[in-house]
């Protein structure tokens, strides 16, 4: 686009902005005229004219979804900061904690809701709650990477001037933490609304939720498009406030990170062993004594809140166990068969946009909108659109967790990018390097963090993905099981489909990460410090 066809009093990289959302809208358009009568798609004139027509309903909708996503993404947010600053400050505890958030984290968003709604009864505490869980893991993982991300010439110079260890933590901890602190909360942003929504589908009596939900079953499409227009709008809105304090805040490069590379020595790696088989352990005694005691010490009912001896009984001793087992095992092939080609599909997509970024930056004004729209409409409410274009098959359900995985290895991905040192791109500059060569030399061992981050996030993530599309849209798997029982009360079934969802969650996880240590033991020896 020559600055000639653009208005000169409009900047640039607005005018293309401006330019890509007009190619976009008439694509959508056309794309609606193209498919209508199909209960598919409706176009952005039907949409506009759905949201003037119900301009108050919505208003007042989207006013308590945003309250509740606000104060769960506050909580969930203070959560995590919480969680971080006590792993920074007592090193020791870093793997328990980490272990403990992972299990909360990886507790089944479609199955929690409704024990939440049974716990909580009417009012806002379930969507509070569960915008919470979306968004703190999502925070703290980033934060963790931040605050082991510190040049070691910072620590150096601190001890120089004979300071302590808080004046280490505060002036390079936390100050090497602010990019990937924002970069976590831009990812939480959408993540939060999300939560809130499905926590209204457990049967809120207000919210965008509950009229989107009232939408998909009567087959509105223009109610369900404009919902998905209207909770994409204000996610975007909250991701583009974030990355422009990000912007501010990361606007030069960050110091050569200079750490030694462990030796892998014999006794290191037993020792390692050990404490990983101890970590389980200890990890699996806590959560199980925790959730025991929770429910005795609030005397809920066995009928619903089932303890882990029912869960065993059920799984293990019970004269069905057998039978009960099978069930759960065939929804879980279900699942993966679809959940892993998803998820590599995801991270695969989120990183080969990252690059093509870096590679040429004027795409960003047109691949960046379109990555956030994406990830800021809600998956409650695609799914069913995304099945109903592709079908129940495998075309459908992948595309649904890529759509839910790509986004948080993009914006962890560019962040990743940007923390590669000023001063190695300033050598290969000086001698000429192509961007290609500096992209691989440079750019992608700086990003290789980042990006294990959001591999280890993706996993829940995916998972919530795969059992919203079973629940609203595919009748099968996991997430569909997980809403047949919780409709039936069949809470036996449910809560041993909870704990198979949360450990295979766990299981994903630590895959990742035993893939992320063999990798960043040569490319980021600063990551795996304490």
């Amino acid at each position: 686009m020559t600055p000639a066809l653009r208005l000169p009093f409009v900047p640039e990289p607005v005018f293309r902005q401006m330019a890509a959302m007009l190619v976009t809208l008439a694509l959508w358009q056309l794309a609606a005229m193209g498919l209508a009568g199909r209960y598919m798609l409706a176009g952005p004139v039907e949409v506009v004219q759905h949201i003037l027509q119900n301009y108050g309903l919505l208003s007042r909708a989207l006013w308590v979804t945003f309250q509740n996503a606000a104060w769960g993404f506050v909580a969930g947010n203070l959560a995590a900061i919480g969680l971080a600053l006590i792993v920074a400050l007592v090193p020791q505890t870093r793997m328990l904690v980490a272990a403990l958030a992972l299990v909360v984290f990886c507790l089944p968003l479609v199955a929690t809701g409704p024990i939440l709604r049974v716990l909580y009864g009417p009012g806002p505490g379930p969507q509070i709650t569960l915008a919470a869980l979306a968004v703190y893991y999502t925070t703290f993982i980033p934060l963790l990477v931040g605050l082991r991300a510190a040049p070691a010439s910072w620590f150096d110079l601190i001890r120089l001037y004979g300071r302590g260890a808080w004046t280490v933590f505060v002036q390079v901890r936390v100050m090497a933490s602010l990019p990937y602190l924002l970069a976590g909360l831009q990812i939480a942003a959408p993540a939060a609304f999300l939560g809130a929504m499905v926590g209204e589908f457990t049967g809120a009596d207000r919210g965008i939720g509950v009229l989107a939900l009232r939408a998909m079953r009567g087959l509105d499409v223009e109610a369900t498009w404009a919902i998905a227009l209207i909770a994409a709008a204000v996610s975007m809105l909250a991701y583009g406030a974030i990355g422009r304090i990000t912007r501010t805040k990361a606007d030069t490069q960050p110091e050569m990170l200079m750490a030694v590379k462990p030796e892998p020595s014999a006794q290191l790696v037993s020792a390692r062993v050990f404490r990983i088989v101890m970590l389980v352990a200890l990890t699996a005694a806590l959560v199980i004594a925790l959730w025991w005691a929770l429910m005795e010490i609030f005397a809920l009912n066995r009928f619903f809140a089932k303890r882990p001896d029912d869960v065993w009984r059920y799984l293990v001793t019970a004269p069905t166990a057998q039978a009960n087992r099978a069930v759960l095992w065939a929804a879980t092939s279900a699942s993966l068969e679809y959940l892993i080609p998803g998820y590599l599909a995801g991270l695969a997509l989120g990183v080969a946009g990252a690059l093509a970024l870096t590679l040429a930056p004027a795409l960003g004004s047109g691949v960046l909108p379109v990555a956030i729209a994406l990830r800021s409409v809600p998956i409650v409410t695609t799914a069913p659109l995304i099945v109903l274009a592709l079908g129940r098959g495998a075309a459908g359900t992948i595309t649904i967790v890529a759509v839910m995985t790509f986004f948080p290895a993009l914006v962890a991905c560019l962040q990743g990018l940007r923390q590669t040192p000023g001063q190695v791109l300033d050598v290969m500059r000086l001698y000429a390097t192509n961007p290609v060569t500096r992209l691989w030399y440079a750019q992608i061992p700086a990003m290789l963090p980042a990006f294990f981050a959001a591999a280890r996030l993706s996993v829940p993530a995916a998972i919530l993905a795969i059992t919203v599309a079973e629940w609203l849209a595919t009748g099968r798997g996991l997430g569909a099981l997980m809403a047949l029982t919780a409709s039936t009360s069949d809470y036996n079934l449910l809560w041993s489909a909870i704990v198979v969802v949360t450990l295979g969650a766990c299981i994903g996880y630590g895959l990742v990460s035993m893939v992320e240590r063999a990798v960043l033991v040569r490319v980021a020896p600063e990551q795996l410090r304490n």
